[in-house]
């Protein structure tokens, strides 16, 4: 009951925009590693399984080999759609012949899409499109490409949750933005991104080096 994006901008950041019928998506199907890549388990998930991608990433393995070494003889592999993307671009999909309703996955230049419960097969096609043809923040960009998954029919039934989350270059989330129950998610996180993003970088900064960030006016650190 999910559609996802995994991109890269080929400089080392790597995200997933994700959205699904069921609530908070993000929170079950979205795996980041800094300097390592990212992968999404989707479809009855197994959560497990994004971690298990990324540490076969983190071992050298490449994507195709990472998902072949997570996907062979594991139990219960056929109710599952996953995905897998490197920094270098290289990405990977997979999906059991249990994948729920219409189901697709392609794989595109530093992008990988899945989808499950779909209106039509063409949303994955619409998102690996929209994803490559973009510019900008990798964040816009995923976003961008969620939207014309939504555009272009999205799932079978209306969607309630979405998230968007970007690794870069510290070993945490630079971007985590879910909205976990809401009529118009993906709507809901464009407003959040664009609140977001002019203060991303800033909180990085407050991270590595507090002295140097700047407040922003709310009672108590004005």
């Amino acid at each position: 009951m999910t559609f996802s994006v995994l991109g890269t901008d080929g400089n080392g950041a790597v995200g997933i925009a994700v959205t699904s019928s069921s609530p908070a998506v993000a929170a079950r199907c979205v795996h980041l590693r800094a300097g390592v890549g990212g992968a999404s388990s989707q479809n009855v998930t197994d959560p497990r399984l994004g971690t298990l991608l990324l540490d076969e990433l983190a071992n050298g393995a490449d994507a195709r080999t990472a998902l072949e070494n997570v996907v062979r003889d594991r139990e219960l592999i056929e109710h599952r759609q996953l995905t897998v993307l490197s920094l270098d671009g290289q990405g990977a999909a997979y999906s059991g012949d249990q994948a729920l309703g219409l189901h697709r996955d392609r794989v595109g230049t530093q992008v990988v899409a899945a989808g499950n419960m779909l209106a039509e097969l063409e949303v994955v096609d619409a998102i690996v499109a929209a994803f490559e043809s973009s510019t900008g923040e990798l964040e816009e960009r995923l976003l961008t490409a969620l939207e014309a998954g939504l555009k272009a029919g999205g799932e079978a039934g209306p969607v309630h949750s979405a998230g968007l989350s970007v690794v870069r270059r510290v070993p945490w989330r630079e971007t985590d933005l879910r909205v976990d129950w809401s009529d118009e998610p993906i709507q809901d996180l464009r407003a959040l991104l664009g609140r977001w993003l002019p203060q991303r970088d800033d909180y990085v900064t407050r991270g590595l080096n507090p002295a140097a960030a700047p407040s922003y006016g709310v009672p108590g650190d004005e």
